[in-house]
């Protein structure tokens, strides 16, 4: 029988982030320059950002089928100061924004694309 463990115990740690791509060097790129950190293209089919701050690493990989017309699964809440100049430099880099600007009680926030269309929020 399996240990269950203790309540708050750790199993693991997350190490990375990996996101499967087309374009893994261009998609490095655009998260570099939302998160920060130089974009690293180990070989043609991954690429990886490791943000300053301590901020888990972001990883591209790629894949041959192409992404499906289904909403993510899981999608990234990126933190920042103001969410309408973010979006504007984002939608500059190759991002879409998804609708309006929204608030709800917990504050902003805008749902985006990025340039292969994963989507991911800015929030405030």
């Amino acid at each position: 029988m399996d240990e269950v463990p203790e309540a708050g115990a750790a199993l693991g740690r997350l190490d990375e982030v990996v996101v499967d791509c087309a374009d893994p060097p261009a998609l490095a790129r655009f998260w570099a320059a939302l998160l920060g950190g130089e974009p690293v293209d180990r070989d043609p089919g991954w690429s990886y950002v490791d943000p300053p701050g301590g901020q888990p690493r972001i990883a591209f990989q790629a894949v041959p089928e192409p992404r499906g017309g289904h909403k993510n699964r899981l999608h990234l809440d990126i933190e920042v100061t103001d969410i309408v100049t973010v979006r504007g430099r984002l939608v500059r880099l190759g991002a879409q924004a998804v609708g309006e600007l929204r608030s709800d009680a917990q504050g902003q926030f805008q749902v985006m694309r990025d340039p292969e269309g994963n989507e991911f929020c800015l929030v405030r």
